[in-house]
């Protein structure tokens, strides 16, 4: 597999194909690549896992200096740059972590002109000696990752950012493309002000991911629940993001001890062991991440299959960044809120002592999240129209649209349960309560004296479960609240009062509509097969990941392995046709997928299947044994032409097949002389067919076309 020769093109599609593999751009990706190339500054506003990256990958290739790219995380740097050197992409980063003689060799590359892509942090782009040596190179773009963090409406807001403004000082001629995955039209104006950007394109793609499936599941029980999941989820990545750093670590300790591979990460760790453990969840030695919203900014792992978030965070924005690291490469991916109204309470008072400048935004945006928790309609539109974007159809791929809740007029269910509450002194926990509504003669209750209070017995009519079921909703919904340092007690919420006195009028689902578990259909033969296939792939995968020290995903994402194991390409063009499979890669890692592949297939071969790719294998197999192309058409039910064709694909795949060696030098000789004399048309045997009258079969015919051709 030789090198490919560079492009001359002008066209971004191009260098799509040739560096990374892939035959169309996603929504948007042209057209931004296109306002970059044409010299404007330029915003996106892509969400994660969109393909913002080849926004600005494309034009530093296609422009002729360098690209300088921003980016706040360090740790991530290497593996951005390794990712780019495999698609045959000169780069490099250039920050703390590296010795005065590396980054001396940097900045000799960047003056000779070898690199296109410079990764660099803030902190040290704005250091007096790094912008004076900008100067004295030939700069084409400016490229600002995870741009909101430089206003202070963003949820992640950087002081370092906010000095970025220099560059327009400094270059106003050089174009720039500011690019974040959340960012409300507040925080957009911002970003476009404080870089100094000139009347600037401004792009929204579409925050629709459709391959992530949207769920919110009740609070209670949360660990019970999350071994559940994560046993139908075996050998996959995915990130539980917890509140609090203790609770990342008790997770994690928990789900070890259940056999799971799991790790914790937080900010309050050694900053080198926090490295070590981000490296390890990147290169899959480590599959399950506990972690807090410390973890994750700029994750590039496009492998991560599942995130669950083990209480609710604080704003939409944080949350569809957090839910946004799954499913990058496109294949499906489950999210999972745990919802319970401590989590609300807990926020509230967290603003409350805080009392930040923007407290009302704050609560305005925790409310929207409560909201979002909270919904028994299509939970997609709700998010999307915080983004200003009409879904006009529910989605079909969140837990409300799967499982449609009918509800009904809880209220006076509610007032039950809160007059039992006031009656018994708010003393008593759930299933004390549900005891007394239900007229229960337990020990408990009659020891209490509570079988003497007005409201004993009043819920009678509910079984023992739907009450839990229904407390659990009121919970949810603030009407009632759990007194975790009083034994759990329950005791009046912050809508209580509304519902008792003020004609509040709560709405409740019923039990019978609650979610339900999703049943796993049951497989095909031809959907295990390729499953078992996929799994031969990422063990490869692996193996050369580790081999050439970068992430599993870098090598290839899951998508493309996916593609690979339907495909099953057996040849070098059929691998080609492969989403995600560039020239550089082809020539890296081609052979060793594809061994994996041509092994398995005869192996089905073998077992009295017949695979796609399977035929020209089987052809080659029976001529190794020595038999003719006519015995091998006899033998398969073919006819000599379609065996001569296969051998002529497999000789030019570099399989040992000697073409030569199959006709006759008289035979090669008149064949030849009328295809010099008439031409040959790929794929079209039969005009030569006919000038030749008919004397030579389509297998010679193809035989010759192949040693020409």
């Amino acid at each position: 597999m030789t090198s490919a020769a560079p492009i001359r093109s002008q066209n971004p599609v191009d260098y799509l194909k040739r560096y990374y593999g892939y035959d169309r751009f996603r929504p948007m990706q042209e057209d931004i690549i296109q306002s970059v190339l044409s010299g404007r500054d330029t915003l996106v506003l892509m969400p994660t896992g969109g393909g913002k990256s080849v926004c600005f990958q494309i034009p530093a290739i296609m422009l002729p200096g360098i690209t300088i790219v921003v980016s706040p995380l360090i740790a991530l740097m290497k593996d951005q740059v390794g990712a780019l050197h495999l698609n045959g992409i000169s780069a490099a980063y250039y920050n703390s972590t590296q010795t005065g003689r590396e980054q001396r060799n940097i900045e000799e590359d960047c003056l000779s002109g070898k690199l296109k892509l410079l990764y660099i942090s803030p902190e040290k782009l704005l250091t007096e000696s790094f912008l004076s040596f900008l100067k004295r190179i030939n700069i084409s773009l400016f490229a600002i990752d995870e741009a909101h963090c430089i206003s202070s409406w963003g949820h992640d807001f950087r002081p370092e950012y906010t000095q970025l403004n220099i560059l327009k000082e400094a270059f106003p001629s050089i174009p720039t493309v500011a690019l974040t995955a959340t960012a409300d039209k507040l925080t957009r104006q911002d970003i476009a002000q404080r870089l100094g950007m000139s009347d600037p394109a401004i792009f929204v793609a579409s925050f629709n991911r459709t391959n992530l499936s949207l769920q919110v599941l009740p609070g209670q029980n949360r660990i019970q629940q999350i071994f559940k999941l994560l046993q139908q989820k075996p050998d996959t990545s995915g990130i539980i993001y917890c509140l609090s750093r203790k609770s990342t670590e008790s997770l994690a300790s928990k789900l070890q001890e259940k056999g799971f591979n799991a790790a914790f990460y937080h900010a309050g760790m050694d900053p080198n062991e926090r490295s070590r453990i981000q490296e390890a969840f990147l290169r899959d030695d480590v599959r399950i991440m506990c972690a807090t919203i410390a973890f994750g900014m700029g994750i590039d792992k496009s492998n991560v299959r599942w995130v669950i978030h083990y209480n609710m965070p604080k704003n939409i924005e944080g949350f569809y960044q957090e839910i946004g690291r799954a499913g990058r490469d496109g294949a499906a991916a489950q999210t999972v809120l745990f919802y319970s109204f401590a989590d609300v309470a807990t926020y509230k008072e967290m603003l409350a002592e805080n009392s930040p400048a923007n407290l009302g935004l704050q609560l305005a945006k925790l409310e929207r999240m409560q909201q979002y928790a909270d919904a028994h309609t299509c939970r997609r539109q709700i998010l999307l129209s915080y983004f200003s974007e009409e879904l006009p159809e529910p989605c079909g791929n969140c837990d409300v649209c799967r499982d449609p809740r009918v509800t009904f007029d809880g209220t006076i269910i509610a007032q039950k349960a809160l007059s039992a509450m006031v009656r018994t002194g708010e003393r008593v926990p759930m299933n004390l309560l549900i005891d007394i509504l239900r007229g229960s003669r337990s020990q408990q209750v009659l020891q209490g004296g509570y079988d003497q209070i007005k409201t004993y017995g009043a819920g009678r009519d509910l079984r023992f479960e739907d009450w839990r079921n229904y407390l659990h909703q009121l919970i949810n919904v603030g009407v009632i609240e759990i007194a975790y340092d009083q034994h759990y007690a329950l005791r009046r919420g912050i809508l209580a009062d509304q519902v008792l006195y003020g004609g509040r009028r709560i709405d409740l689902v019923r039990p019978d509509d609650a979610p339900k578990p999703v049943v796993e259909k049951t497989k095909t033969k031809s959907e295990t097969n390729r499953d078992e296939l996929f799994e031969r792939l990422r063990v490869l995968r692996k193996a050369i990941a580790d081999e050439q020290n970068v992430p599993p995903y870098v090598v290839f994402t899951d998508t493309t392995l996916e593609d690979m194991a339907r495909q099953k390409p057996v040849t070098p063009d059929a691998l080609r046709n492969v989403s995600g499979v560039g020239e550089r890669k082809l020539q890296l890692f081609g052979k060793q997928f594809l061994d994996e592949i041509v092994g398995y297939v005869r192996g089905r071969v073998q077992a009295g299947e017949k695979p796609k790719g399977s035929t020209q294998l089987v052809t080659f197999d029976l001529y190794n044994t020595g038999m003719t192309i006519e015995e091998i058409a006899a033998e398969r039910k073919l006819t000599p032409g379609s065996i001569a064709g296969h051998l002529v694909q497999l000789a030019k795949a570099g399989y040992d097949i000697d073409l030569e060696a199959l006709i006759s030098p008289e035979d090669r000789y008149e064949i030849e002389k009328a295809i010099n004399v008439i031409g040959l048309e790929e794929g079209r045997l039969k005009p030569l067919f006919d000038y030749l009258g008919g004397r030579y079969d389509y297998a010679k015919l193809a035989l010759v076309a192949g040693i020409m051709g």
